[in-house]
């Protein structure tokens, strides 16, 4: 079945394009990985939006997701109420609309 993960940011003053350049060939060979977007939500915040072949794929993913993210941490301030640098959710579609 189908998945999804998103993830949200918020990027440093000064560091987008280091934090977009991150991502430009990270999901290149990653199994199960079907599309993937960053989508910039306001001034400094971000939200990757990537669809998956199942939950299993996203789980073997895993180490490269963290791998990619500590390449670009440092471009990454704390999101604020015990969260730290990242707000990670995922899971399988259960209604798919147009």
């Amino acid at each position: 079945m189908t998945a999804f993960n998103a993830v949200r940011f918020k990027v440093k003053p000064g560091r987008e394009q280091a934090f977009l350049d991150a991502h430009k060939n990270v999901a290149n060979d990653w199994k199960g990985l079907r599309h993937v977007n960053i989508v910039k939500t306001g001034e400094h915040t971000y939200c990757i939006i990537a669809e998956w072949d199942n939950m299993e794929a996203i789980a073997g993913a895993r180490q490269n997701m963290i791998a990619t993210l500590n390449s670009f941490r440092d471009t990454l301030e704390d999101l604020g109420g015990g969260l730290g640098v990242t707000d990670p959710v995922a899971g399988p579609v259960v209604l798919a609309l147009k």
